[in-house]
């Protein structure tokens, strides 16, 4: 979720209550990719139908379960009220379950619902916009003036482009990055084992064999890699390493830049899982978030070679760019910009509150990652603290650099906005 969450809409005193309706569809009830499922140009398809009624408050109802939908209409479509069904919960000794199940909901409890988002002083929707598959749409008619129906031939044909999002998404969490229908899951289920297949031959690829090799024996197993700009340093002997500074999608970044450039380069992390750590072919080292003690660590790595870092700090899913630290800028002088997107269709490679050592497994159990890797040559003298730069400033310039090269946009987002939102802390490990 982007700017909008700080911004809210503001709305006069004598205007419109909107009041949003939606068939969820999904599995878990918690923060997960939702949102960037039903945005993501499927708005539509997901049946998410807007009704604008007479007062001042945003509602919405929802004829699956409330926990499911109540986050994603009310930090994505501004509701204010959310009504819904409840899910079916079980007791085993001190925790509570979802089971999955739906609570059958009593007779005129729907319309009691209604009523109660509407007022008990009978007032009436302006306008109602609802689909033809549900016959719970019918429910509307009695508190609509004018109702108008969206046939299903036009919502699968109709996309939602990014620049009309109610908000602009750029956070989310969950694996899933398809809209799990009951026939999408089902073709997930049964390709789930040859994709955990799949993920650990490609693994085992990228820490066996050597990376001429290994970029003929990835593509034959489906990995589509894509490099560019790649050009030498120079053969003078330089003091200290090269500092390539890269965008931050997967936990599979650094691995992505080795094989691009065809030699280990060593790359700093921050909460990367123990088992990453002792699979990965290249040295990663840890960072504390002690300014102090980070700097000496950076500049100890470029007195021995080149080295990757991810001023981002987190990854992000979306095409934007968070805020970069200035602590690379203020260390090092040799500096190369590489832009690295990643692309999948069925899991995404990270998560917030998920295990982070599946990520990896996760990213390469795809049927066809997709790896960019864009060099962008060395960043001007001028553009560096040595030629008169503030470490901020070189820090956005470098910013913006990537993001115009892969079409993202900037924002002033940290990691502590991803976690605050996405998993109710601050994003920090303890060592």
């Amino acid at each position: 979720m982007g700017h909008g969450r700080a911004q809210r809409r503001q709305r006069p005193g004598h205007g419109v209550r909107h009041l949003r309706r939606a068939q969820a569809t999904g599995h878990r009830p918690r923060r997960s990719g939702r949102p960037a499922q039903v945005l993501h140009g499927r708005a539509q398809r997901a049946r998410v139908q807007p009704t604008v009624a007479a007062g001042e408050e945003e509602g919405g109802r929802d004829e699956r379960a409330e926990v499911m939908a109540e986050w994603f209409l009310k930090e994505y479509m501004s509701a204010d009220v959310v009504v819904g069904r409840e899910l079916q919960m079980v007791k085993i000794r001190h925790n509570c379950y979802f089971t999955g199940l739906l609570c059958r909901p009593g007779p005129g409890m729907r319309q009691k619902a209604l009523r109660e988002v509407l007022g008990a002083d009978g007032a009436m929707a302006d306008v109602a916009v609802v689909g033809t598959s549900n016959p719970l749409n019918r429910l509307f008619i009695p508190y609509c003036k004018e109702l108008y129906i969206v046939s299903m031939e036009c919502a699968k044909t109709t996309q939602l482009p990014r620049e009309r999002y109610p908000r602009p998404l750029i956070f989310h969490d969950g694996r899933l990055a398809f809209l799990p229908t009951s026939s999408a899951m089902l073709a997930f289920f049964l390709f789930l084992p040859l994709g955990l297949i799949l993920s650990v031959i490609r693994i085992t690829i990228g820490i066996v064999l050597p990376y001429k090799i290994s970029f003929a024996a990835g593509a034959f197993f489906g990995v589509r890699f894509r490099t560019s700009g790649r050009c030498s340093m120079g053969p003078d002997a330089k003091p200290r390493g090269v500092l390539f500074v890269c965008t931050h999608r997967t936990l599979v970044d650094p691995l992505m830049l080795t094989a691009a450039l065809q030699k280990p380069v060593a790359t700093v992390t921050y909460s990367l899982s123990r088992l990453s750590e002792i699979l990965a072919p290249i040295r990663t080292v840890r960072l504390t978030r002690d300014r102090d003690r980070d700097a000496k660590t950076i500049s100890q790595l470029l007195e021995r070679g080149d080295l990757a870092v991810c001023p981002e700090g987190t990854t992000c899913r979306e095409p934007y760019l968070l805020r970069f630290s200035s602590l690379f800028a203020e260390l090092a002088d040799d500096m190369v910009p590489v832009a690295l997107d990643a692309q999948v269709t069925l899991l995404y490679g990270t998560t917030t509150s998920g295990h982070k050592w599946l990520d990896p497994i996760a990213f390469l159990a795809n049927p066809a990652p997709s790896y960019r890797v864009e060099f962008l040559g060395p960043v001007p003298p001028d553009q560096t603290c040595a030629g008169g730069r503030t470490g901020v400033e070189v820090a956005n310039w470098v910013q913006h650099r990537l993001g115009d090269a892969l079409g993202f946009k900037c924002t002033g987002f940290r990691r502590r906005d991803k976690y605050m939102m996405l998993a109710g802390n601050k994003g920090v490990v303890s060592n």
